[in-house]
């Protein structure tokens, strides 16, 4: 399942050391051509490209792509008790780690007369990408919406993909969060077409356009904040999962075999990848891998990726 490269008695320079790890490069040169065609569409067409693509990306029509304000309730009200506790502790955190963030003001003397003041402030507008295709991340919510608050941006705008099981509304876990953190505006679209419609706005929705958009996705939401660059401010382009585990002979090896299966369930591309000095450690991990991998709820998708 996993492939191993024996680098021993080979000195590499940096970038063959880099080219010694397979890299998705057609994968990612497809998403970016496929994200751009997407991301042009709303910006020509707005609400009947979304529409056209979550039927065919997400299998949803006739749904409310601006989430009513009933929807959010509903969802708070019905999350689970001790969800709705981690979310509130997760955001209790997050926000005290963000505001230790925030630079505070800083004047420079220069000469008499001459000096240089740097202040820190908030865009606006955002956008705020919370995936939900292949699996659901009310964390995403918290790391995104939650530093927005305390920088001090005004207004947010989140999107998140509707869910064919729930009649094309947003996932009730991502929703509940939203409300929890008083986000009132948020839209049922998802990929690149979000992406899109948040940099260049959809005046059908009532959306308008935002300044910067950030948050995590596949290769066509990475892409696709690429197509927008300059048209607003993007935070950095990650695509699929990526980890990397660096351990020794003193690792535990069904420890290491847990964190790479839980990145490879993400995605086909994510990348799992284990450095070690020691064979013996390479040989548990593959050994510890196969039984947790077959396991899985996404087994055949943990195997692409781990392949």
């Amino acid at each position: 399942m996993l492939r191993t490269i024996d680098l021993r008695g080979r000195t590499l320079s940096p970038a063959e050391l880099l080219a010694t790890v397979p890299r998705a490069a057609a994968a990612r040169e497809e998403a970016l051509a496929t994200a751009a065609r997407i991301v042009d569409d709303v910006a020509a067409r707005g609400e009947d490209a979304l529409r056209e693509q979550a039927e065919k990306f997400d299998g949803a029509t006739g749904h409310d792509i601006r989430v009513p304000a009933a929807h959010l309730d509903e969802a708070l009200a019905a999350l689970d008790p001790a969800v709705r506790s981690a979310l509130e502790e997760a955001i209790a955190r997050v926000r005290e780690a963000s505001a230790a963030q925030v630079p505070a003001p800083t004047v420079t003397e220069l000469g008499p007369g001459a000096r240089v003041t740097q202040r820190w402030q908030p865009v606006r507008r955002v956008g705020l990408y919370v995936p939900g295709g292949k699996a659901v991340y009310p964390s995403s919510v918290v790391m995104n919406v939650v530093p927005a608050q305390v920088a001090g941006v005004r207004e947010i705008a989140l999107a998140s993909p509707p869910q064919r099981e729930f009649g094309g509304r947003v996932h009730p876990v991502i929703l509940g969060a939203a409300r929890l953190l008083g986000v009132t505006e948020v839209y049922a679209m998802g990929g690149a077409g979000a992406i899109g419609a948040l940099a260049h706005g959809v005046a059908s929705l009532g959306l308008e356009p935002v300044d910067v958009v950030t948050g995590p996705g596949n290769n066509f939401v990475a892409a696709a904040k690429r197509a927008v660059a300059g048209q607003v401010g993007t935070d950095a382009e990650a695509g699929a999962t990526e980890i990397l585990v660096v351990a020794d002979d003193s690792a535990d090896a069904r420890l290491v075999a847990v964190d790479l299966i839980s990145q490879a369930e993400h995605d086909e591309q994510a990348s799992a990848v284990l450095v070690t000095t020691s064979e013996q450690l390479a040989d548990d991990v593959r050994e510890a891998i196969a039984p947790r991998a077959a396991a899985t709820r996404h087994a055949e998708r943990v195997a692409a990726a781990l392949a």
